[in-house]
């Protein structure tokens, strides 16, 4: 098992991709808290709204109690919103910023406080901090700012032996692009768009994140792994 004995939080993880990788590195011997503003049952869980810094810490603090350290911090989190940039209110970007942005930067810098060398962050990005998408652009404009927290971070922490990396998923069946898969015609438009021709599975970023969590990657930092089916190849 590539983490055994390990150490992990997973936030947004009551869901679609943040449960695939929590439960996937419970299957490679990770010890993992489960952290989402939805609350689920079964696992060992916390309630934390990352948008807030103070929720970020104790939820930090609440893995030192129960582990006794981290080793593994995936910041996942993530709402999307749809409106282009006329109509887009201060709320909406406000409420994506937050979210999508500002949390990944309190969870990266609350758990590499605590973090030991060979800890890994891992920030959950997207095709779409690199190309533009109509009506996304609080969207955009907040997973390309993940990149560019992956990238400062890494030379920041690396003193410190700790890596941060991100992933950039393409179009992944979740409950976020249900609304996509329904839609016969946007549907068909994203399969021609990928190379690959179909959306992805949430196990093909899980798989992801146990490589970057794993001493596979252990001379991997400060970059951006594109799981997007050949999408930003063309």
């Amino acid at each position: 098992m590539k983490l055994e004995n390990k150490i992990a939080i997973v936030t947004g993880s009551s869901s679609g991709i943040g449960k695939a990788i929590a439960e996937k590195f419970i299957r490679e011997g990770a010890k993992v808290v489960f952290s989402d503003v939805n609350e689920i049952d079964n696992v060992l869980f916390k309630k934390c709204d990352v948008s807030k810094s103070n929720e970020v810490n104790d939820l930090i603090n609440f893995c030192l109690e129960k582990f006794g350290g981290l080793d593994i911090m995936v910041n996942n989190a993530g709402i999307g919103t749809l409106a282009d940039i006329t109509t887009l209110t201060d709320e909406e970007w406000q409420k994506v910023i937050g979210i999508n942005l500002s949390g990944v930067f309190y969870g990266a810098r609350a758990a590499s406080k605590v973090m030991k060398e060979g800890g890994s962050i891992i920030n959950m990005s997207s095709i779409l901090g690199s190309v533009g998408f109509a009506n996304a652009v609080a969207y955009c404009a907040a997973k390309g700012g993940v990149d560019q927290i992956t990238k400062a971070g890494a030379l920041d922490l690396s003193k410190k032996g700790i890596r941060i990396n991100s992933i950039a998923p393409g179009f992944i069946k979740t409950n976020m692009t249900k609304g996509l898969q329904e839609d016969e015609a946007y549907s068909s438009f994203i399969n021609m768009m990928t190379p690959m021709g179909r959306m992805g599975d949430v196990e093909d970023i899980a798989n992801a994140a146990v490589y970057l969590a794993s001493s596979d990657s252990k001379y991997t930092t400060g970059t951006t792994l594109y799981v997007d089916g050949g999408y930003r190849a063309q």
